[in-house]
């Protein structure tokens, strides 16, 4: 019996869970929004959430823990120089989950996984202001 186990397996080993949270969380956090199953994306709120939260406190053992957890500098720096300014004064929900249907191929139900805050950059959209600005002076 699985009483008072909160997390999910994921039909994982412990080792592949903690590995598979770590990589899509950096995911969501270089990437701003992705696109997982549902269950996946439950777990990834959850632990990006808790990130946000650690981050909040800006102190030199937030940095190494979130690193720990994380293993990506580029991740971190990312997590306490953008997305927790975009949070500043919120105190919690900063992510939703929007379904999106199910996956042809084995009729998973998806989601995707996204940062709350509208002060957030979105690196798409610089991307398709670059292109716009390339095609106005050609």
């Amino acid at each position: 019996m699985r009483h008072k186990c909160l997390d999910k397996k994921l039909g994982r080993s412990g080792a592949h869970r903690k590995a598979l949270v770590a990589s899509l969380t950096r995911a969501l956090i270089k990437e701003r929004r992705i696109r997982t199953t549902v269950r996946k994306a439950k777990v990834v709120r959850s632990a990006a959430e808790k990130m946000v939260t650690l981050a909040r406190k800006d102190t030199v053992a937030a940095r190494r823990l979130a690193f720990a957890r994380l293993g990506c500098r580029d991740s971190v720096r990312t997590l306490f120089e953008t997305l927790v300014p975009a949070f500043e004064g919120r105190p919690g929900g900063y992510t939703r989950i929007v379904r999106i249907g199910s996956r042809r191929g084995d009729s998973s139900e998806m989601a995707l996984l996204e940062w709350v805050a509208g002060g957030i950059p979105d690196k798409r959209k610089k991307k398709k202001d670059a292109k716009d600005k390339a095609k106005d002076t050609a």
